[in-house]
């Protein structure tokens, strides 16, 4: 005979809190797509009351130049989180295990960026790149962030859980460096790099404040500068429906990868959880 299960009031409360909750965050995107994927209508309202087009997105498309916008962004993306992920690395591996002076200085002031909001350093980096001669570039938008402390951090306690064993094994295998690093511990260290491919990755695509500060030209503006400049705009003849296409272009790219990785997503995040 199968026990019959006992469901604790506590269970149900957290499921429905959960579910509402969900429907709470789920409701303004799904307003934001339903708005751009119909008809004009000159009043608002939750559920579509106008046939579905793509007029809205085709309109934005040709109105601002996307096009330059996405190539720009992606540029920056995957270039700044490429770097990071060498300096990140190497950083990490030296705090984890080379014994040197200043070692405990070095962590300290590391980790102290991390309180530190980057909004805070928008003035000395605007005005160190301003004597640089670099405003209006793609390099500007990238030069304070190609390395993270949240990422050494996150590596660095993931390496320390490595057996330093293993790395002596390697060694006298005959791996230098490098190949010690790229066989033994980056593998054990997954969970972190997914983590922070997640975090670098949305927090770069939707970046706002700083390329609009260090960006003059189309040629180098980002997409969430384009979608500020697009809603200013007359192009977007005062309607929430091209507002709401012109959005919808943006986070397209990221709700994709989030429901076709959200299980790796979620999983990376909790399995990379800090550790000593």
């Amino acid at each position: 005979m199968k026990k019959n299960r006992i469901i604790r009031p506590g269970a149900v409360f957290l499921t429905v809190l959960s579910v509402v909750l969900a429907l709470i965050w789920f409701a303004p995107l799904f307003w934001l797509v339903t708005t751009a994927l119909t008809k004009t209508s000159f009043h608002m309202s939750f559920l579509p009351t106008t046939p579905f087009t793509l007029d809205n997105i085709k309109y934005v498309w040709n109105a601002v130049p996307f096009g330059q916008y996405y190539i720009n962004t992606i540029i920056l993306v995957v270039v700044t989180f490429c770097i990071q992920f060498v300096t990140s690395t190497l950083a990490a591996y030296s705090l984890a295990f080379m014994e040197y002076r200043g070692k405990a200085l070095v962590f300290v002031i590391i980790f102290m960026q991390i309180i530190i909001p980057n909004d805070v350093l928008i003035i000395p980096n605007f005005m160190t790149l301003s004597e640089m001669g670099l405003i209006d570039t793609k390099l500007a938008i990238m030069l304070p962030f190609l390395g993270s402390a949240m990422a050494i951090f996150l590596l660095r306690q993931h390496f320390k859980t490595v057996p330093k064993a293993f790395g002596e094994a390697a060694k006298i295998d005959g791996a230098n460096l490098w190949q010690t690093i790229w066989r033994v511990y980056m593998p054990c260290a997954k969970p972190a790099y997914m983590s922070f491919a997640v975090i670098s990755v949305s927090y770069h695509w939707n970046n706002y404040l700083w390329p609009l500060i260090v960006t003059k030209s189309p040629t180098n503006r980002t997409l969430t500068v384009g979608l500020a400049i697009f809603a200013k705009s007359k192009e977007a003849d005062m309607q929430w429906s091209n507002v709401c296409a012109a959005t919808f272009i943006i986070i397209l790219p990221l709700l994709v990868a989030f429901f076709v990785m959200q299980k790796q997503f979620m999983n990376s995040i909790v399995s990379a959880g800090v550790k000593e």
